[in-house]
Parts: C-alpha cells; sequence; structure tokens
C-alpha cells in the first residue's frame, strides 16, 4: 500500500499539470472504493490550480471544484500521451491540453471523489495530525499514548493520532528505536516519546527525498520507482539476521498487519501491574 512518502512524491510528480486545462474526462470502470461520481464532466474547461496532500490523500483543486484523490492498496497515477496503451486497469482519464493523466488500479480500493461538505466531514476532519508538521511534537504523542493500551505499532498507525506512518515506517521506526511493537502504547516514557516523534519525522523525510519505496509495482506519476526499500534494516526481513546483533528477525500480526522485529534488540518490557486498593469499610 502505497504510505505517505509515496503519496507526497506522487503529489509532487503531478506539479507539471498545474495551470492546464481538463479537456476531457473519460471513465472507465467507476466501481473503486466508493463509484467515481457521475457528474466528472463539469471537470471540463477548468485548470488545475493547486496540489496539496492531507495524509494519504491527495487534493486536486480546480478552478470551481475540488477532487479527493486516495491510491488504495494498489493505484498509481501516470502522466503520459494520450496515444500511449491503453493498460487493463486504467480506469480514469483526464485530458489535458498536451498530456493525459491516467489513474490505474487493479484491486480498485483507492477512491476518485470530489471534495464536499460529506468528503470534508467524513474522511479529512477526523484525521490526526501531520507528523511532519509543529502540530505532531513528544507532548501531544505522549498525551494520547497514556490512555492507550494498544500495541505501540498499532498506535502508531492509528489515523487518528497521527497520519500517514504505515506499516513500512512504522517497522522501521520500531526497529531503530529498540521498541518491540507489541509494547503497550501506554508504558512509554516521555523521553522515549520523544525519540520517536525525532525518528517519525527523520524516517519519513528519508522516504521522501528517496522517492519513496517501490516493493512491489509503485512508481510516481513519471514512472519513477522510489529508492527507500534498499534502506529497509527490519521490514520484510523476517528470517534474516539482524544488522545490530546478528538475532535471527522474527516476525508476528499485529492489527492484520506483518510486524517484523529483533528479539534482542527489541525485547518486550514487562508491564507492572498496579493492583487495585482494598475499598475502604469492604471486609472479607
Amino acid at each position: 500500500m502505497p504510505e505517505l512518502p509515496e503519496v507526497e512524491t506522487t503529489k509532487t510528480s503531478l506539479l507539471p499539470l498545474l495551470g492546464q486545462t481538463v479537456l476531457k474526462v473519460t471513465v472507465h470502470q467507476p466501481s473503486l472504493r466508493w463509484p467515481i461520481p457521475n457528474d466528472l464532466q463539469k471537470l471540463v474547461g477548468q485548470k488545475l490550480i493547486q496540489l496539496t496532500r492531507r495524509s494519504k490523500y491527495i487534493l486536486a483543486q480546480f478552478e470551481q471544484d475540488t477532487m479527493l484523490w486516495h491510491l488504495g492498496m494498489s493505484g498509481s497515477f501516470r502522466i503520459c500521451d494520450e496515444h500511449d496503451e491503453l493498460r487493463k486497469h486504467d480506469h480514469f482519464i483526464l485530458q489535458f491540453d498536451d498530456v493525459q493523466l491516467r489513474y490505474h488500479d487493479p484491486r480498485r480500493f483507492g477512491c476518485i471523489l470530489w471534495l464536499d461538505e460529506y468528503s470534508q466531514s467524513k474522511l479529512i476532519d477526523t484525521l490526526g495530525p501531520e507528523p511532519l508538521s509543529e502540530a505532531f511534537h513528544a507532548d501531544y504523542l505522549f498525551n494520547r499514548f497514556k490512555t492507550k493500551n494498544t500495541a505501540i505499532k498499532v498506535a502508531m498507525m492509528d489515523n487518528h493520532i497521527v497520519v500517514g506512518v504505515g506499516n513500512i515506517y512504522a517497522t522501521e521506526s520500531l526497529f531503530n528505536l529498540g521498541i518491540h511493537p507489541a509494547q503497550p502504547a501506554s508504558t512509554l516514557t516521555f523521553q522515549q516519546v520523544e525519540k520517536m516523534v525525532i525518528e517519525i519525522k527523520r524516517i519519513l523525510k528519508q522516504a521522501i527525498d528517496l522517492g519513496g519505496s517501490t516493493l512491489r509495482d509503485y512508481s510516481n506519476a513519471m514512472g519513477e520507482n522510489g529508492y527507500f526499500q534498499q534502506t529497509l534494516l527490519a521490514y520484510g526481513r523476517a528470517g534474516e539476521m539482524c544488522v545490530n546483533c546478528e538475532t535471527t528477525l522474527e516476525n508476528l500480526k499485529l492489527g492484520q498487519r506483518a510486524s517484523v522485529f529483533c528479539p534482542q534488540c527489541q525485547a518486550l518490557k514487562p508491564v507492572k501491574i498496579v493492583p487495585k486498593k482494598a475499598l475502604k469499610g469492604n471486609k472479607a
């Protein structure tokens, strides 16, 4: 699944389309995660004036309307010539002045929607802060974690707490921090949370600089692959040796996601159970 760095890289690769006018809209397959709206023809004649990202959504602002695009599990955008051969899973096409933008999605979990009051309230307003923003800091994260008894990796990937920290980058961050992925979030110290915020920001910035991770078929809209996968120390390496201590890396499933970790470097810390105080006046 494309994560924040891949979506940011995709958005950046779409910037050459800014200022271009939509000449034609074609929908080959409207059945994505939610049906593609049937009134997209009103984009014809509108210029694309801004592209932004919120979590893993790309917000495409045209002169009169704004669209909400999500890559889902296997989606990708591609800028190409109108004469280029159509691929089997090219579902949505925007013809601009001199190029086409094609949305390709074999598994059809992505979305092409209008950004309106409904989608804003249901999909955008419920999201946590951006991890690379000033709103994401140690005080905020520690306060969100202190009542969370779920596994730290699950909490890190909760979009209501912070957006865009997907499986790859959560796994790598926890490995670098020496924290077991199943450690209850509420047991982390403030110092650990401080280091986590720094590490999440560092690893996401590095991944963006390297164009994201190409693990299966991800590429940006110019057809360029990412290179962050060449730096992976834990993700996808179950059964291989830890680069730090040479212990065999193990895998467990948390929140339906594979979580690779080193049992030596990321030992699960025991949780102290504080007994409830006996109620005053109670007698055996």
